[in-house]
């Protein structure tokens, strides 16, 4: 088990090492970490970019994840069947962990809440309907793209303990609490990186979320 658990953290980091938002910006002859926000996330490249480049970004993001968590569940599947969701999620929280700070980039990176979702998504499909409705009953009355982003890991922090408890993950008893702590984890560095946002949410100088270049600046992932 200690194995599996550093195997899906280090698969996971790679996959998530994965420059979606350089490439992309590079096939459109554009540095993204100079225009807009300078992050190179789905939110910047919709406001670069247009919302093609953006839905691109945001999928190679969200499949950095899915796939590392896949590949956990294929190989590990049949030999921990108890333990196998809780390896997974460790992949996951290794894609976000090499989207949001990158070896190659000095551990500067993304906000990780594309992988966060893939995250999501992969582990347990039916989490997303409650947090879709905690991202749009958020950012549609707000225009914060950073609420929104923050509703949907928490809302997937306490599904977790709630399915969890309720016995509809499959995972064995002995393995729930490490489950939670992997969890916090993931929610706790979407916080993380989205420090500034919240300070700027706490004086009221936040920009709301705006597709286009010659709106001002709002740092997102």
């Amino acid at each position: 088990m200690i194995l599996g658990r550093v195997i899906g953290l280090v698969l996971g980091y790679v996959f998530g090492l994965f420059p979606t938002g350089v490439l992309m910006g590079k096939a459109h002859k554009t540095d993204l970490k100079k225009e807009g926000s300078g992050n190179t996330g789905m939110t910047n490249s919709i406001r670069v970019l247009g919302w093609k480049a953006g839905v691109i970004v945001f999928a190679g993001d969200f499949f950095k994840a899915v796939i590392a968590m896949v590949i956990i569940w294929a190989v590990y599947r049949n030999v921990y069947p108890e333990a196998v969701k809780l390896l997974m999620l460790y992949a996951g929280m290794g894609a976000v962990l090499g989207h949001n700070y990158p070896v190659y980039a000095r551990f500067k990176g993304g906000k990780g809440i594309a992988c966060s979702i893939g995250t999501i998504i992969a582990f347990d499909w039916r989490m997303a309907p409650i947090c879709a409705v905690l991202f749009f009953l958020t950012v549609v009355p707000t225009g914060f793209m950073s609420l929104g982003s923050l509703g949907i890991v928490s809302g997937f922090f306490v599904q977790t303990i709630v399915f969890g408890q309720l016995g509809f993950l499959k995972v064995g008893a002995q393995f729930l609490p490490e489950l939670y702590v992997i969890a916090a984890i993931l929610t706790a560095l979407a916080f993380i990186q989205h420090r500034g946002n919240l300070k700027r949410l706490a004086t009221g100088t936040e920009n709301k979320f705006a597709p286009s270049k010659n709106k001002k600046k709002e740092t997102e992932d």
